[in-house]
């Protein structure tokens, strides 16, 4: 899932970042955290999924624009 992800045009992934569908990219720090075995970043992205922070979609979205990847502490 993250080798699809990362592999998604820039304009893909946008869209996969407006706020509803943000938990796309919630799950995908999620997955990249576990198998890094980052129990830092699979404790936020966890947060992050049930609480569902509202600013973190235009978060990715500007990084997306910017760095054509979303941001993390990986």
């Amino acid at each position: 899932m993250i080798k699809a992800l990362d592999k998604l045009p820039k304009w893909a992934k946008i869209i996969l970042a407006l706020p509803v569908l943000d938990i796309i990219w919630n799950i995908y720090r999620l997955i990249k955290s576990v198998k890094k075995d980052n129990v830092l970043g699979i404790v936020l992205a966890v947060v992050l999924i049930v609480i569902g922070i509202a600013f973190m979609w235009l978060v990715d979205i500007i990084t997306i624009a910017l760095n054509d990847r979303v941001l993390w502490i990986d």
